[in-house]
């Protein structure tokens, strides 16, 4: 089991992440900004090597060789890089370097509610007890499910769950979150990374 382990881990960290080369359309021309976002989060918090192009954390939307060595001035997305200044602080943190990844399963929040598949939740776990659970709509319409968390002590007090890519913090019942799941009702291409730690 602990070879198998090992084995996994070293081919997902084998696998190269990114969004831009300068063989392929810009990001930034060719999503839009929710998209984009959306897109980053996915790719860059999936284990694997992750790439990043020059510009990409700015905005820049013009293609050119590299041979050429220099490119026409653009104005800074100031949206995009207060997101990717965001984004690469969460990539600093040691959960993210060294924690396991986990897919996590959603389930449709009541029944016929088929925009339970428009979800992509995953979390990761450090050795120190570190936890990151990662939501996105990946979709152009509102989204509702319910998410299985993988932790197994969520049973007692109460835990928050803090917006690293913004500014909402949530305190849900760990009980509940055992039992049921984290409710998720997201616009459009909403992109989340929550911090999940239990309050004192």
């Amino acid at each position: 089991m602990r070879e198998h382990f090992h084995a996994e881990r070293d081919y997902q960290n084998k696998l190269a992440r990114f969004l831009e080369n300068h063989d392929e359309p810009r990001a930034a021309a060719t999503f839009s900004p929710e998209v984009h976002e959306a897109a980053a989060v996915i790719t860059f918090l999936s284990p694997g090597l992750r790439f990043f192009h020059q510009g990409q954390f700015v905005g820049r939307k013009k293609r050119i060789s590299p041979h050429l060595v220099r490119g026409p001035e653009e104005p800074i997305d100031q949206r995009l890089e207060q997101f990717y200044d965001r984004l690469l602080a969460v990539l600093r943190q040691p959960v993210v370097r060294d924690g396991q990844w986990q897919l996590l399963e959603c389930v449709p929040a009541w029944e016929g509610n088929w925009t339970w598949d428009c979800f992509l939740v995953f979390a990761w776990q450090g050795h120190d007890g570190d936890r990151l659970l990662v939501t996105v709509n990946y979709a152009p319409n509102q989204s509702q499910c319910y998410v299985r968390l993988p932790f197994a002590d969520l049973g007692n007090g109460q835990w928050r769950l803090e917006d690293l890519m913004g500014d909402a913090t949530y305190d849900r019942e760990g009980s509940d979150l055992q039992a049921h799941g984290l409710y998720l009702d997201e616009p459009p291409w909403q992109a989340r990374i929550f911090s999940l730690a239990k309050r004192d």
